[in-house]
């Protein structure tokens, strides 16, 4: 199978779906170059995720990837909540910000039924997953629209668990990637491989197709990525410099200067292991701590001093999301940058 077969697009590319620095606007522009776009949809509360359905299904006959969490629900823990906030304090205390006057901010919504809800009536064409699939009951109706089912693995093991759960495809994440680990298994970062050892492991334990991602950043890698079996390669870091993504001015800059080639993998600003800049947080903390709250209940507290340092023009907060070859983050068009990464230019392609 290639990736037209699967995808339904010209080019074998994948624009990563990314929370927080992309709506429907990059999506569409990678989709008019031919390549996949795609929507992050888990911290879009109904009426956006309505509301970019829709715009969406206004390109038609365009295909596009809508992409949606699935981890466990959280408890809310007071006890884990107030070592968390002891651990935060002197930063509350450097910024004057009172953590009892904290409000929860917009929480990563695992997949539902109240969310297929809003979803089926427009019978997407890709629907893809981070940290494992939905119950079986969930993934039937996504398997009843005719949706295609994408899914991201992080070690050979996952791949296999999607395979035999109803995945119709496999991303295989390598450690290089940006943002979020798809992990789902395990949160050991031990087991974790390079986007090279792991895509041709999951290509040779799986017959299903197999999506390359993490670390790839230009034609080169796309096409090293397919002679190792990959079918695609999905790639987000790239774009985050792009006119069409909503990354921020500090994220911008970060990613722009010499601080983009030190990147490390932290649960501080979530509760799961996700790549990004290296900043005053996790550099005083650790990349990794103990204490962190569980996915997504970190976010809440980090999120207050984010918006509180943000408007000092400071980044010590923000989670600077980015992959470990971040040299690739061009600030070009997403369309002519999917055309870049395809290995073709705008001349030749209608």
């Amino acid at each position: 199978m290639n990736h037209q077969t699967l995808l339904g697009v010209e080019l074998p590319i994948i624009q990563a779906p990314m929370a927080g620095v992309q709506d429907s606007e990059l999506a569409l522009a990678v989709a008019a170059a031919g390549g996949l776009g795609s929507l992050l949809c888990a911290m879009l509360n109904p009426t956006q995720l309505e509301a970019e359905l829709a715009r969406l299904q206004e390109h038609s006959p365009q295909r596009f990837n809508i992409n949606f969490f699935c981890h466990p629900a959280p408890l809310a823990d007071a006890e884990q909540e107030s070592r968390w906030r002891q651990l935060l304090q002197p930063y509350f205390n450097e910024f004057e910000l009172d953590p009892h006057s904290i409000a929860p901010g917009p929480q990563r919504q695992p997949f539902s039924h109240n969310i297929a809800d809003i979803v089926e009536p427009y019978r997407p064409a890709i629907i893809s997953f981070h940290f494992g699939l939905p119950a079986a009951d969930l993934l039937a109706r996504v398997k009843s629209c005719g949706s295609t089912v994408l899914a991201s693995a992080t070690t050979v093991a996952e791949a296999q668990w999607l395979a035999a759960h109803g995945a119709d495809a496999i991303i295989a994440q390598g450690i290089e990637a940006g943002g979020h680990r798809g992990m789902f298994l395990s949160e050991q970062l031990d087991g974790q491989l390079s986007t090279w050892q792991l895509l041709p492991q999951i290509v040779h334990a799986v017959t299903l197709p197999v999506i390359a991602a993490g670390g790839i950043a230009n034609a080169q890698d796309v096409a090293t990525a397919t002679s190792l079996g990959a079918v695609a390669a999905q790639i987000g870091s790239a774009y985050l410099l792009c006119p069409e993504a909503n990354t921020s001015a500090l994220h911008r800059a970060a990613l722009a200067s010499d601080r983009a080639q030190h990147t490390a993998v932290t649960n501080l600003f979530s509760g799961r292991p996700a790549r990004g800049i290296i900043n005053r947080l996790m550099r005083e903390l650790g990349p990794i701590h103990p204490g962190v709250p569980s996915f997504p209940l970190a976010a809440t507290a980090v999120t207050a001093l984010r918006q509180k340092a943000e408007a000092q023009g400071l980044d010590d907060f923000s989670p600077l999301w980015c992959g470990q070859n971040a040299n690739a983050c061009l600030a070009i068009s997403a369309g002519e940058l999917t055309l870049q990464l395809a290995g073709k230019c705008a001349a030749t392609v209608n």
